[in-house]
């Protein structure tokens, strides 16, 4: 890597201790038995030593939805060809994806950045096309990334984050898609926790026990393949990550590196979240996590960064689509927060000493 990757090194920023303090304590007077509203305090008070204010606010939600191929297809992982991906990057720009309906219901602004696919998108606007190649390479047999596409992947994601905080957002949702991704995620996983993959290997676009047990295969072939790099976070990404995973990757560095909060989603989004941990400690202080997936290494996960989702609805779509269904919860949580009278100002008698 060269010194255009230095900002990795770049720490976190400091949460505002004093605002999450004032936040408990405003949460103590307000109308209610302490405690009673469970993890919605917590989270407003977690927001407010992000936003360094009282009063927390999520009126300004950004989504980036990273997509690319993988060259691991070829080893037979995935129910779905790889021009999947391409249509599936335009489907988002046309407003036909589920991500799609729930930015607009949001009222969230989405952007949609291609970093290599294997057929050519159609032509659509509003598609950021960046073509680091067609797809990584067949992570299985060779390096998925060379050096130079794994540092360009991970600028685009810290350019990513910078451009939704200079457009005013007060929270970062990113989502992917690449036909092959959780094959990827999988093997990632599995080298940066010591974890054999079939403890980690699932379903993904719908396999049945036999293509899952394929797909734990080709994963153990990677791991033996790329041994050298088993338990390093940045070698392991370029040898067995995705365009995608290390956009993502990127953009949460970068986000809390410049203050600014991000709700993770599923199993690929979570991968990306682990490695940004490793490669910049104090990342996932900046962190909330939208859901438990229906991907059975989820959860494994969610266990190695202390975790605790907000939601559990089986969902297991990626795109982002379980941390957007989670931002209505977070808003709740402030305006529950900001909304609510205190004991004093409802002149409501409140605990006796």
């Amino acid at each position: 890597m060269t010194e255009d990757c230095d900002w990795l090194q770049v720490p976190p920023a400091t949460l505002d201790a004093a605002a999450r303090q004032a936040a408990a304590e405003r949460q103590a007077q307000l109308t209610k038995p302490p405690g009673s509203l469970g993890q919605l305090e917590a989270i407003a008070e977690r927001l407010a030593g992000m936003q360094g204010q009282e009063k927390p606010s999520l009126e300004n939600v950004h989504i980036a939805v990273f997509a690319g191929d993988h060259g691991v297809v070829a080893e037979g992982i995935s129910r779905f060809p790889q021009a999947v991906t391409a249509q599936m990057v335009a489907n988002f720009a046309t407003g036909g994806a589920a991500i799609s309906v729930l930015a607009r219901y949001l009222g969230a602004s989405i952007e949609v950045i291609n970093l290599g696919t294997v057929a050519e998108p159609p032509a659509v606007s509003g598609v950021q096309q960046l073509n680091l190649g067609p797809g990584t390479a067949n992570l299985a047999r060779e390096p998925a990334m060379t050096p130079a596409q794994l540092e360009r992947a991970l600028n685009v994601g810290r350019q990513c984050a910078e451009r939704a905080r200079r457009g005013g957002a007060q929270l970062f949702v990113g989502g992917e898609m690449g036909i092959g991704n959780t094959t990827a995620a999988a093997a990632l996983a599995c080298s940066l926790l010591d974890l054999p993959p079939v403890e980690l290997a699932g379903p993904g676009t719908g396999l049945d026990a036999n293509g899952v047990r394929h797909k734990a295969e080709v994963i153990e072939q990677a791991l033996q393949t790329h041994g050298e790099v088993r338990g390093d976070a940045l070698g392991s990404l370029r040898c067995l990550g995705g365009f995608e995973i290390a956009g993502l990757a990127g953009a949460y560095i970068a986000a809390a590196q410049i203050g600014l909060p991000v709700l993770v989603d599923g199993f690929i989004s979570t991968s990306a979240a682990l490695v940004a941990e490793r490669l910049c400690p104090g990342t996932a202080d900046w962190f909330f996590y939208a859901h438990t997936s229906a991907e059975p290494g989820h959860q494994r996960l969610l266990a190695a960064l202390e975790a605790e989702p907000l939601l559990d609805l089986g969902m297991r779509l990626g795109e982002g689509s379980g941390a957007a269904t989670a931002v209505p919860l977070l808003r709740l949580a402030c305006e529950l927060h900001s909304g609510m009278a205190t004991f004093a100002e409802a002149g409501v008698s409140g605990e006796e000493a």
